[in-house]
């Protein structure tokens, strides 16, 4: 049984089984909630039980999306409560600011780890479940993906990186009628810049409300909108 059916325009998110990897970041946490809201069965995905639990929704699962096995987790905890799985959100990510000659090389090595080469483990891993559904994949990249930043080099990097990811597995699952969507908002205020794995933010302009731009990608997955740039929002 299909519990994700495709309607004329995009998804039906009443009773569908996703995943939200992220799912104790200030976006990630609101992408739940809304889901929730919207009648989807979630497995929640972290690193922290605890902060897991506190969301009050979804099946807890931990793991690292660094960790090559994150995405074995997701697979067993769908099979196990849910039963398959419809989809995929991918909110996790790091940040890094600073000119490229001073990031120390642990530094990119870590930023690509979470926000590129971890994902493509985890998608190389929960593809298969969502072949069988008629699924989706949604990526949450960032603005700087379409408009690389200075000192801001190898975050820059990534993203672009995730957007080319989506962009190329779209067609590659377009047999499988498995649909990607690569989602690349504005500056959100999610704190993420100041929780930066190096370096300190450049001064930035005011930027989006998150409970307004994750109420817009939920939107977006319902309505089939795959391509969601930064002046989407």
């Amino acid at each position: 049984m299909d519990h994700s059916p495709r309607t004329h325009a995009g998804r039906e998110l009443e009773g569908a089984r996703i995943a939200v990897v992220g799912a104790t970041g200030a976006l990630g946490s609101l992408i739940v909630a809304e889901l929730t809201l919207r009648g989807a069965h979630l497995l929640v995905v972290g690193r922290d039980a605890d902060r897991l639990a506190a969301l009050g929704t979804g099946v807890p699962v931990v793991a690292d999306v660094g960790d090559a096995t994150a995405g074995d987790a997701v697979v067993a905890a769908a099979h196990e409560h849910l039963g398959g799985l419809d989809g995929l959100v991918n909110a996790a990510g790091v940040v890094a600011f600073g000119g490229l000659v001073d990031t120390a090389d642990e530094v990119v090595e870590e930023l690509f780890l979470t926000n590129v080469i971890g994902p493509l483990f985890l998608l190389r891993r929960v593809v298969p479940l969502l072949e069988e559904s008629q699924g989706f994949v949604l990526q949450i990249s960032a603005v700087v993906a379409e408009r690389p930043m200075p000192r801001m080099v190898a975050y820059s990097a990534t993203k672009a990186a995730a957007s080319a990811v989506a962009t190329a597995l779209r067609t590659e699952l377009r047999r499988s009628r498995v649909d990607v969507y690569d989602v690349r908002p504005p500056h959100t205020e999610t704190g993420l810049a100041s929780r930066p794995l190096a370096g300190e933010a450049p001064r930035l302009p005011a930027g989006k409300d998150p409970a307004a731009v994750a109420r817009r990608i939920v939107d977006a997955l319902a309505a089939g909108e795959q391509d969601l740039g930064a002046d989407s929002f």
